[in-house]
């Protein structure tokens, strides 16, 4: 399966509630499970992003109705890498 890496940043609605954080991120992991995708793991992190998540997803349109859905909360932003796992990268570099 596909994997993304997901930069989140609390918008103001967000962090004014970041309490309830915790209680998203729980929501959050039933959504996407529904929707077809997986957390693999979430960071609270110091920077640039308040959280980073690893999520898979059998295909990148799945994976854009899940963050897309997230987004329409109005609790995040977000940006996507798509992630390629070691084997990936080495057959992409191989094939140039």
């Amino acid at each position: 399966m596909p994997t993304y890496v997901a930069l989140l940043k609390w918008t103001n609605q967000g962090i004014a509630k970041v309490k309830n954080s915790a209680k998203r991120v729980d929501a959050g992991r039933k959504a996407f499970k529904k929707a077809g995708c997986n957390f693999r793991d979430v960071y609270l992190t110091m920077g640039r992003y308040d959280l980073v998540c690893v999520i898979e997803a059998p295909d990148d349109e799945t994976y854009a109705k899940a963050v897309l859905s997230l987004g329409a909360q109005g609790n995040v932003s977000t940006e996507t890498l798509k992630a390629f796992n070691e084997a990936e990268y080495r057959k992409i570099i191989a094939a140039l």
